[in-house]
């Protein structure tokens, strides 16, 4: 749902790298079950799954085209700002100094001792200067954001949709995290590639803010 005082129109130039637009619809594909192997397309090509070998949600990439979807993630863009550690909103390098790698992320300091140590992870990294934008302009992030500095981010697993056997054609259960050596990984069509937080230490969003409008 839009909130009634964000000009999403005026959004437009600033919309995240990762943001959905609307001309990119998810293609049709139809999901058929390989005997052993798990869940896989009718007419799947290489492109299709990750160096992991895990089936990947189909979605166009035509950034630009249409209307922002700001509610909704491209999944093979955010795909790679993980993999590669880039900033969500503009895809570039994800600032970095000897405290780890900048992430901005809704506050859930309450949910454990020592938080965010061992938390699961689908949002990408961020820049110095977007993460001074995003904390403005994004509506998730305006409710509460905290900056974390992460020296080890291990790809860890995916986040899609899981599926069981159902004969011919997989039957959908529920999204599920699914680690890359746990056997149900073969069942998953991902949405998200997940990194694994250790080493986190939460800084001052104010102080990345300043750092940012300094520079």
């Amino acid at each position: 749902m839009r909130e009634p005082n964000i000009n999403y129109r005026a959004l437009i130039p600033y919309t995240p790298y990762v943001t959905t637009w609307s001309e990119e619809r998810d293609q049709p594909a139809q999901l058929v079950e390989r005997p052993g192997r798990g869940i896989a397309y009718l007419d799947e090509s290489m492109s299709d799954r990750d160096s992991h070998g895990v089936l990947w949600f189909r979605t166009p990439s035509r950034p630009g085209h249409g209307e922002p979807m700001f509610a909704k993630v491209h999944p093979l863009r955010r795909r790679r700002c993980m993999r590669r550690l880039l900033c969500n909103v503009c895809a570039g390098p994800a600032d970095q100094t000897d405290d780890g790698i900048l992430w901005l992320l809704k506050d859930h300091r309450d949910d454990w001792p020592g938080w965010p140590e061992n938390m699961a992870v689908t949002e990408p990294p961020i820049c110095v200067p977007c993460a001074r934008l995003a904390s403005r302009l994004c509506p998730a992030l305006r409710k509460g954001a905290v900056a974390i500095r992460v020296r080890q981010a291990p790809v860890a697993g995916v986040r899609g949709m899981l599926y069981r056997s159902g004969g011919l054609i997989p039957v959908p259960l529920d999204e599920a995290t699914i680690a890359y050596d746990d056997p149900r990984i073969r069942w998953v069509r991902a949405m998200n590639l997940v990194r694994e937080l250790h080493v986190g230490t939460v800084v001052p969003l104010e102080d990345v803010c300043r750092s940012s409008t300094a520079s």
